[in-house]
């Protein structure tokens, strides 16, 4: 059997385990299946420019425990990206730059934005497969994503320190934790560190609901309150106003008509952003109590990989070279029970795992006690 060429690449944001998992498919392929890797430097921008490090035992020695990602990575999309101040189609040179390496296959390890990605790629005949990575817990048909379990301990570690702060000075603490259009981080972690409100995108929220959930708990002697918000937490008047838009927008076959209607979502989504400081002044002056805010940021997708995201990042990454021995392409590795199983990349491709309203995460917050914000 001739010796297979793999090209490798990180893709989107930065997640903790990325190393873990590039570790593992190296030190398969490699150890196990005698194949060649390359590895492709700041995601797809760095195999349109050719940029690559040479991938061997040595090198991916020692990283298991490192966040972060030795490729670097980017958010550049193959079919949009920037070059020379113009956005431009840089699938051809993609194309041919895959060929040049005479590669077999080219791994892209990110979230929701990379399978559509790769998926793109698959249609111009390239051999891809992608592995599950998001702090987000959002990409479809996987139980888990690497990167979410470290990123919810960090939440969780900040929510307990605020539990002293919050109590000491008789205030809403309201903490906002990442999530643009899933609630998986926030609600995880508002439910193991004791949040008294959670807010998530699923769940849209009324502030006097949630204001009224503040003061019961100050009548009954707890004059504080951690507030767990998603950063894409919406009110229910933003949420009427986005479900009538895409009503119109699916509506509508006018090109000019759905280019205003776009313009009017995005403008929506954007105002959106401020939605935090919102939520704690409104809850200061309906309360009277004072409020504090805090942004974890990008601080929850940094440091050391918990021991949960590098046993997943290694469980994926070498079933990967074992899906890759067996010719398996067009699919993404996701983590099914104890094990793993290639799904076909057009069935994960646009779609986003969301919180089921039913789900036993949100029936257990409900359950203690906790305010989801549509009612207490």
């Amino acid at each position: 059997m001739m010796t297979k060429h793999i090209g490798l690449l990180t893709s989107g944001g930065d997640t903790p385990g990325l190393n873990a998992a590039l570790r593992a498919i190296g030190k398969a392929a490699i150890g196990k299946y005698n194949m060649q890797l390359t590895g492709f430097k700041d995601g797809f921008r760095g195999l349109m420019e050719n940029r690559t490090i040479p991938l061997d035992a040595k090198s991916l020695s020692g990283i298991l425990t490192i966040g972060g990602t030795m490729l670097g990575t980017s958010r550049d999309k193959p079919h949009k990206m920037p070059v020379g101040g113009k956005i431009m189609d840089m699938t051809d040179v993609i194309v041919e730059n895959y060929h040049k390496h005479h590669l077999d296959c080219l791994v892209c390890l990110g979230g929701g934005g990379t399978v559509k990605n790769a998926y793109h790629l698959m249609k111009k005949g390239l051999n891809v497969i992608t592995l599950p990575k998001t702090i987000d817990n959002d990409v479809a048909m996987t139980d888990m994503t690497f990167g979410f379990d470290t990123a919810l301990g960090i939440a969780v570690d900040a929510i307990d320190r605020l539990h002293s702060t919050a109590h000491s000075h008789h205030r809403i603490i309201v903490v906002e934790i990442m999530g643009h259009r899933a609630g998986w981080l926030a609600l995880g972690a508002g439910i193991a560190g004791g949040a008294d409100v959670i807010l998530i995108p699923e769940i849209p929220y009324d502030i006097n609901v949630v204001a009224k959930s503040i003061l019961k708990r100050a009548r009954n002697g707890s004059p504080f309150s951690i507030v767990a918000v998603a950063e894409g937490a919406l009110s229910i008047e933003t949420s009427n106003k986005l479900n009538v838009a895409v009503s119109k927008l699916n509506a509508t076959e006018d090109k000019e008509n759905r280019q205003k209607i776009k313009a009017d979502i995005k403008r929506i989504k954007s105002e959106n952003k401020k939605n935090t400081l919102e939520i704690a002044k409104q809850l200061e002056v309906i309360t009277g109590l004072e409020s504090r805010v805090t942004i974890l940021g990008h601080l929850q997708r940094g440091g050391i990989p918990s021991a949960a995201d590098r046993l997943l990042a290694t469980r994926l990454g070498t079933a990967c070279a074992d899906y890759i021995n067996k010719e398996v392409y067009g699919v993404m590795i996701a983590a099914c029970n104890n094990g793993t199983k290639p799904i076909p990349l057009d069935e994960v491709a646009g779609k986003t795992k969301l919180v089921p309203l039913d789900h036993f995460w949100v029936e257990s917050a409900r359950s203690v006690g906790t305010c989801l914000g549509d009612y207490c």
